[in-house]
């Protein structure tokens, strides 16, 4: 059986699976659509909230960016990871004490305002498209790859297969559909993991296999990727090359902006007590820790396995030839990427070779000039976000392993995917159209509102999809960026302040606009190429590139947020009790001394 037969069975019944539980769990009233009636295990919610939290960005995206460039994107594991302990210690269980359906809704009548909920309807619009932005870029990666298509139609397909379960399951279907992803994402992310690190260092446990001895060359893995990179004029991969300033920042932005993710949130109010929301939040990390733990040796371990295809004979011998690209059997992933566009080499001096190096350092280019194999590297593209998909096949695993990793890349996508977008048509029907516009609209109306508003959304995310301002996971860090500087303050300041209303409103509206127009100014104007005024390599302010500014976001919108409350009219009683209901339990008193 050939390969692409074999991805479109692994993909094919995982689809099958999908479809099928959200036609299962189909939700038929409000309360199932937007909470899945609150009904759902701690623990069945912990697997769905890991799946919904772990998307292509985790999946797909986040061991290519710590592959190519080693420690100084370890960021991306300590923001995310660091984040969700946040959300699950400060809001998650304090936001479902309130009772209400949507972040927006809890914003609303927690500042006592209709304009509150429409600036957080907007805010979490904002951050959420450009979330699926790049979900649906990894969905078109994995479609285009396993389906040997371009990632244009592969981006086409996905988001016909969102609509079909996510549109009509709601978060009742979703819920149960995400338990089913999370297995087949976990196993496709662990299990080629196991295999790649036995064959470099005999360790069956990824983790440790990273600070295990190379077998190969009997130094450790680390040791040796370090070797390798640096021979051929690349940075030292377990060395800190980056502004710590921003890197800071940076790991502060995706910590709040997880904290404030309208589409995780939403997720701990479909369990049915308080209490239920905490285990829900515990058993998540347990499930998240289960591949981010593996997440920096895959990283490493597809870095040392490129490195030796590319020099078959070692850094001190002759590159890869194309006669080698072209006839061995171990380099047909390269052909099939091919195909994608998302994957390119070039023998540009004509020399029967393909050489690959960093090009941009001088030594190496006298070096490769010396040898005779010219001045340029001729892997002239290799696309990051392909690169935990390749994995796999770079190893010359069997074809069912690079079967399940095809269904567990497209179930990492279209989970979050499925997450972001009832997290949209909650905003657009529950909260603006019921909650503001039409507030007598019927329960048939509102769930027929909120499915039309998730297809065009869907619309919308492939409209843009098409022409990304970065990698998949560099997308996600924007997204992260705007809900940190504008949802994460208003739901802290919700909980723990007694800003009011007008405060708020300012607030969020600051942090909002000024992060936006930051990221436009680096990344173009609505992304659209070759608008924008500054790069991330020369940024406007100092070192802060667009992907770090969330954090100075979040501040500007506390700063603002407490002025402008300072300067009005203080809370209404009735809203401070509130406030304190939903903090202190129920029934608590003051402290006695006996």
């Amino acid at each position: 059986m050939d390969q692409f037969t074999i991805n479109l069975l692994f993909v094919g019944a995982s689809f099958a699976l999908y479809i099928g539980i959200a036609i299962w769990a189909r939700a038929g009233s409000t309360a199932e659509f937007y909470a899945a009636g609150r009904g759902v295990h701690p623990v069945t919610n912990g697997m769905a909230t890991a799946a919904d939290w772990m998307s292509a960005a985790s999946f797909i995206s986040m061991a290519g960016l710590i592959a190519f460039t080693g420690y100084d994107n370890s960021t991306f594991l300590m923001g995310w990871t660091g984040g969700y302990v946040l959300l699950a210690l400060l809001l998650a269980p304090y936001l479902r004490k309130f009772g209400k359906y949507t972040v927006s809704e809890f914003i609303g009548d927690r500042f006592y305002s209709p304009t509150a909920r429409l600036v957080a309807v907007i805010c979490l619009l904002v951050a959420s498209i450009t979330y699926v932005i790049g979900q649906m870029q990894g969905v078109g990666i994995a479609f285009g790859r396993f389906l040997e298509i371009d990632a244009f139609w592969g981006l086409l397909l996905g988001a016909c297969v969102v609509f079909a379960y996510a549109v009509f399951g709601g978060m009742k279907g979703v819920t149960y559909t995400q338990v089913a992803q999370y297995v087949v994402l976990i196993t496709a992310y662990t299990i080629p993991a196991v295999f790649i690190s036995l064959q470099l260092t005999g360790n069956p446990i990824p983790g440790l296999g990273l600070f295990s001895e190379h077998q190969a060359s009997g130094q450790p893995l680390l040791v040796k990727l370090d070797e390798i990179v640096t021979e051929l004029g690349f940075r030292e991969y377990t060395a800190h090359h980056g502004d710590t300033f921003n890197m800071v920042l940076f790991t502060l932005s995706l910590m709040i902006g997880t904290a404030g993710l309208p589409h995780v949130i939403m997720r701990f109010f479909t369990v049915p007590r308080v209490a239920d929301a905490r285990w829900s939040a515990g058993w998540t990390l347990v499930f998240i820790a289960l591949l981010y733990l593996t997440a920096p040796a895959v990283g490493a371990m597809a870095r040392l396995n490129i490195t030796d295809m590319m020099w078959p004979n070692g850094t001190a011998g002759d590159p890869v030839s194309v006669e080698m690209i072209e006839s061995d059997a171990r380099y047909d992933w390269m052909a099939t990427w091919q195909k994608t566009g998302l994957l390119g080499w070039e023998d540009k001096n004509g020399d029967g070779r393909i050489v690959y190096f960093n090009d941009k350092n001088p030594d190496s280019v006298a070096k490769a000039e010396a040898a005779g194999w010219g001045s340029e590297n001729e892997l002239t593209n290799f696309n990051q976000d392909i690169l935990v998909l390749a994995n796999p096949e770079i190893a010359n695993l069997p074809g069912w392993v690079i079967g399940l990793v095809a269904a567990g890349g497209l179930a990492a996508a279209l989970s979050t995917a499925a997450g972001l977008l009832l997290a949209i048509s909650s905003a657009v029907s529950h909260d603006l159209l019921k909650g503001q516009l039409t507030p007598n609209m019927s329960e048939r109306n509102e769930l027929m509102a909120a499915r039309i508003s998730m297809a065009v959304a869907i619309v919308v995310a492939v409209l843009l999809g098409l022409n990304p301002p970065g990698f998949a996971a560099q997308t996600v860090a924007l997204a992260f960026g705007l809900a940190a500087a504008s949802i994460f303050p208003a739901l802290m300041m919700g909980i723990f302040t007694k800003v009011n209303n007008k405060g708020a409103v300012a607030g969020m509206v600051a942090g909002l606009i000024v992060t936006l127009v930051y990221i436009f100014l680096h990344k173009g104007w609505f992304f659209i190429p070759d608008t924008n005024s500054f790069t991330d390599a020369d940024p406007l302010l100092g070192t802060i590139k667009s992907t770090s500014f969330g954090a100075v976001g979040a501040l500007i919108n506390f700063a603002v947020a407490f002025a402008v409350s300072k300067m009005t009219a203080p809370l209404p009683k009735e809203i401070e009790e509130l406030v304190e209901s939903v903090r202190i339990p129920r029934g608590a008193g003051a402290a006695q001394d006996h």
